[in-house]
């Protein structure tokens, strides 16, 4: 977009991810310019400026907010200070991304939803694995017959993380009231991308289970009661009659990553790959079509990749092609980034497991 004005980008936070991700994601694609960044402490925010070249060093997230050159605000803490911050900004009237969780629960991450959509302005969560290339091709490879039709999919997402021993980085996940496990995190990620290839469920039974009763922190050696998932096994129905399975489980001490198995009438799809995060390639697409068909592997086409060429990891090449999608919602008025309605259907749908667990009993989804 030569002639166009660059996204203005005020970024709430810098952590891990903010620094591994978000910054080179946004500056790897010309329409955007960070150009604001907000900290609790001026002086890291001072710091985190001066480091990348960013022009306003702020406190607090109204003040950000308010700068005439920022476009869009991008909420980047734990979830606990999600709600505040996107409040925030759409009280000063624009446009916000958010990493997910969305927020802490269903019903205020529905009330950010009506908020924003009361304001008219436009919304983005960060559910970026299905904005990568490779799940847009998969999802493409379905909706062209590559299966036929679809009888079943089975899905399992395994790290090392989220085991008996917490890093310093995560010590904010203990508490269960800040809905940041297994299951809210790597569960919301991977299910979101997984039915919008395959369909929306339409039912659910589920078992959550918490497998490590005690954790510790490798900061201190303190240990805590765990009251979080780190086991979770769901099955159900899809709403055109396919069967799924998924199962997410950290803790895992070999074969982290992701394996997904996709069964038709006519034909097989496979896609592995050996980290769930953090991953230097992309997914390996394999497929295999008729009675005896052998395994070919089938790469991702050149036109499913909207930036430019990098080096970045996978992880945040997807986190680009989610900015790449909203600034071209911005610009045509497209609807193609994961949005805060996506973030309430998927804390539905995590409810839903929930519930089903603990009731022992299917739970039907809303169509």
């Amino acid at each position: 977009m030569p002639n166009r004005k660059a996204i203005g980008v005020g970024l709430v936070g810098v952590g891990n991810w903010g620094r591994y991700g978000h910054i080179p994601a946004l500056r790897l694609l010309p329409e955007y310019k960070i150009v604001a960044v907000s900290s609790r402490s001026r002086s890291k925010a001072q710091e985190t400026a001066g480091a990348f070249g960013i022009e306003h060093a702020v406190d607090n997230v109204e003040e950000l907010a308010r700068l005439s050159d920022v476009d869009l605000v991008v909420v980047l803490p734990p979830a606990p200070e999600h709600a505040l911050a996107v409040k925030a900004a759409i009280s000063a009237g624009k446009d916000v991304y958010c990493e997910w969780p969305l927020t802490t629960s269903t019903s205020d991450s529905e009330e950010l939803l009506s908020m924003a959509m009361a304001a008219g302005v436009r919304h983005v969560v960060g559910l970026q694995r299905t904005l990568g290339a490779s799940a847009q091709f998969l999802r493409d490879l379905i909706a062209d017959g590559y299966v036929g039709r679809l009888r079943s999919v089975r899905m399992h997402v395994s790290m090392a993380s989220f085991g008996p021993t917490r890093s310093a980085g995560l010590e904010w996940t203990v508490d269960k009231k800040n809905f940041s496990h297994v299951l809210s995190i790597y569960g919301g990620h991977f299910m979101d991308m997984l039915f919008h290839v395959v369909g929306k469920p339409s039912t659910v039974s589920s078992i959550v289970a918490t497998q490590f009763p005690e954790l510790t922190l490798s900061r201190t050696g303190q240990s805590f009661p765990n009251e979080t998932p780190d086991c979770v096994i769901a099955i159900g129905t899809l709403k055109h009659g396919a069967l799924f399975e998924v199962q997410i489980e950290g803790g895992k001490l070999h074969q982290s990553g992701l394996h997904v198995d996709i069964t038709g009438t006519s034909g097989d799809l496979r896609v592995t790959n050996p980290k769930s995060f953090g991953t230097k390639q992309d997914n390996l697409i394999e497929g295999s079509q008729g009675e005896g068909g052998e395994w070919h592997v089938l790469p991702t086409p050149g036109c499913y990749q909207a930036i430019p060429d990098s080096s970045l990891d996978v992880s945040v090449q997807d986190l680009a092609q989610l900015y790449a999608a909203f600034a071209k919602d911005r610009a045509s008025g497209t609807s193609d980034a994961r949005s805060f309605s996506d973030a309430v259907t998927m804390h539905r749908f995590i409810d839903a497991i929930n519930s089903a667990s603990s009731l022992h009993h299917t739970v039907a989804m809303e169509v």
